[in-house]
């Protein structure tokens, strides 16, 4: 009945082309040489008599036969891999891709949690401050975002919605009289997208005199919790990542009711693994984390 079908990893080979325009990512993907997947695309046309990919100078683009068989390829690559994991008894791996601060200050603090309750599931934690293409790269499950909520994709789940407060250790609150005494310390965004939360507009906000204040920049904002965890000064922190440091009495508010309003975290599963029990395992789990606190 099958004996017509070409081999499942030419395939694979085929749909990893396909969904990357390229043969070069499609070997990186795969862990194999762009010669081997040039080579097993030119061995499945051959076999179906048909041209699938119109070869251009650096570049490749699908046939109109190639498109049909693209989409087919993903769909039925999809079902296999989601009864795999459903009948298998090996540990599945559900990679999470997020920002450094949140996988540093929030993720990695939690992870226990999530695998005593399922030790079957390995998490696997990418970081960056780059946008990944959850369209392109299968590597990826699902990705934490971090922006403005008006810029959330239509498949976006929110999570939780931070503010921005100062807070310090006792020992500098003590010791420190005045803000105008203070060193302050503030991210300063790595993506120019995001609108800036400075001490500028917190002390304008609050109508507070601090003089020409010292002002400290960090580009990762568990750099700045970090110099606060230190004792060098008076940090302006997501709500969300100073969470474990409170509960831990490491660090404390300067000023409780005093904050400016911050970004959105989202969830953004891939469109490759959306359906995979793995996914929406951690999903409901990161969901309930995170509900503690909104």
């Amino acid at each position: 009945m099958f004996s017509h079908l070409p081999q499942l990893n030419s395939i694979r080979v085929f749909e990893a082309a396909a969904r990357l325009s390229s043969f070069k990512a499609a070997a990186e993907e795969l862990n194999v040489t762009p010669t081997a997947i040039s080579h097993q695309i030119r061995n499945l046309e051959e076999k179906l008599g048909t041209l699938l990919f119109e070869r251009k100078t650096r570049a490749i683009a699908l046939t109109p036969e190639g498109l049909q068989l693209a989409q087919v390829s993903y769909q039925a690559l999809q079902q296999i891999a989601s009864i795999l994991e459903d009948i298998s008894g090996i540990q599945t791996v559900v990679t999470v891709a997020t920002t450094s601060s949140f996988a540093a200050m929030w993720l990695v603090p939690r992870l226990a949690r999530f695998q005593k309750r399922h030790p079957e599931i390995q998490v696997e934690i990418k970081t960056g401050e780059q946008l990944d293409d959850l369209q392109k790269d299968r590597r990826i499950d699902l990705a934490i975002r971090y922006g403005q909520n008006d810029e959330q994709n239509e498949n976006a789940i929110k999570l939780i919605t931070e503010y921005f407060g100062v807070y310090a250790t006792r020992k500098y609150l003590k010791d420190c009289k005045s803000l105008k005494n203070a060193t302050l310390i503030e991210t300063q965004w790595q993506n120019k997208r995001l609108p800036p939360v400075t001490w500028k507009h917190w002390l304008q906000k609050y109508g507070v005199n601090a003089g020409s204040p010292q002002i400290r920049y960090f580009d990762q904002e568990h750099h700045v919790i970090q110099a606060a965890l230190a004792g060098q000064g008076i940090a302006l922190i997501s709500s969300v990542l100073v969470q474990a440091a409170l509960q831990q009495s490491w660090l404390q508010p300067y000023k409780d009711d005093c904050c400016l309003p911050g970004l959105t975290y989202y969830l953004l599963p891939s469109p490759f693994s959306k359906d995979l029990r793995k996914v929406a395992v951690f999903q409901d789990w990161l969901v309930e984390e995170l509900e503690e606190y909104s």
